[in-house]
């Protein structure tokens, strides 16, 4: 068997992929456990999928991009109905009259790293492994397939009523937030989408690679190190190379859930190193800015992570609470995501942040 052919997912990955997921989504993308469950009964009914590389396909071979829009805060209380991607994929392919060979996940973090595996394991199409963001952000047009060209329609959307709607013609992709935007609202604030069929050869220049693998990475790594109880957060660190950039208790969360996206923002007292300082994040679905006693300390696209303090265990935004004791920690952005033509879309000026000029967060080493 080849590289080519990639490998196998199995329900022993699930839980290190849930985990590693969390990680990447910087916050966001959906809760992942939630993710993790569904898989793992479509994977009990005996279906399969592999996870393949980039170079796998052909280069005419046509990809599905699906994931769940809407606000994570509304994924606790709102169970799906399981088959949102699935429906909005193949509302594309009787449009188009064409089928696709493979799924692939608009974004790696969150519980839509686990949607395209879902609807892969419906369809009985294999994962490629990659994203469009490596990490995860709150808007469709902020994907590499789009700030690199990709068409913004036709596109789908279903809810879990049984409601499917074609994006027939689109002029271009931030329209296509909006209408996908205001669809999900007017289904309760959260649904599936698909995007539009992409060849494998532009897929495979424009996507972030490796990202599935990568979260499976980070979540074994965390698994390995609570079972040989070392510190996770340490261990997190020297698998990704990632910066410790505070540590400390959350003494405030506000959050509103105002035009189809969860937006606020958490404070924390510092502890150990950072006793006597206070951090901030800004939240948009995801963590979007970094600030320490007033100073932006890191910003979008770089990734910015809250781990609990003694567990490693990421906490998505919709979770965090007053008490909690976390470590943040932030990681550099692919540098797909750090183009002049990438920073227009998703730099801190995208964000309401005119006043934030970006500085790059300096990947360190990794250890073993």
């Amino acid at each position: 068997m080849s590289d080519r052919d990639g490998y196998p997912l199995t329900e022993d990955d699930l839980l290190p992929l849930s985990l590693g997921a969390a990680v990447l989504g910087t916050g966001g993308g959906g809760n992942p456990h939630i993710g993790m469950l569904r898989v793992r009964e479509l994977m009990r009914k005996g279906a399969t999928t592999r996870i393949i590389p980039l170079d796998a396909l052909p280069d005419d071979a046509l990809v599905s991009e699906v994931g769940g829009i809407g606000a994570p805060l509304v994924g606790i209380e709102k169970f799906e109905q399981g088959e949102e991607c699935l429906r909005a994929m193949r509302a594309l392919e009787d449009f188009t009259g064409e089928r696709f060979a493979a799924m692939i996940s608009a974004e790696i973090g969150g519980a839509n790293s686990m949607e395209p595996i879902i609807t892969g394991l419906q369809a009985g199409l294999p994962v490629l492994d990659g994203d469009g963001m490596g990490r995860a952000f709150p808007e469709v047009q902020m994907t590499t397939y789009f700030i690199y060209g990709g068409k913004p329609s036709p596109a789908a959307i279903a809810d879990e009523k049984g409601n499917t709607l074609v994006f027939r013609d689109v002029i271009d992709m931030y329209w296509l937030e909006r209408f996908a935007r205001d669809a999900a609202v007017a289904m309760g604030g959260a649904a599936g989408l698909a995007t539009a069929p992409m060849r494998a050869d532009f897929v495979r220049r424009v996507a972030v690679p490796d990202t599935v693998t990568q979260a499976l990475t980070i979540g074994r790594t965390i698994l390995d190190a609570r079972k040989r109880r070392r510190n996770v957060v340490d261990r997190v660190i020297a698998a990704t190379g990632a910066t410790l950039c505070f540590t400390g208790k959350i003494t405030d969360v506000r959050r509103e859930l105002k035009g189809g996206f969860v937006r606020g923002e958490a404070r924390i007292d510092g502890l150990g190193d950072w006793a006597g300082s206070e951090a901030r994040i800004a939240i948009q679905n995801e963590n979007l800015v970094l600030w320490v006693d007033g100073r932006p300390v890191v910003m979008v696209p770089d990734l910015i992570m809250n781990l609990e303090l003694d567990t490693g265990e990421p906490i998505t935004t919709e979770v965090l609470r007053y008490g909690q004791r976390v470590a943040v920690i932030a990681m550099p952005a692919h540098a797909l995501m750090k183009t002049p033509e990438a920073m227009a879309v998703v730099g801190p000026q995208c964000f309401g942040y005119p006043e934030l000029t970006f500085a790059p967060l300096a990947h360190a080493p990794v250890t073993a």
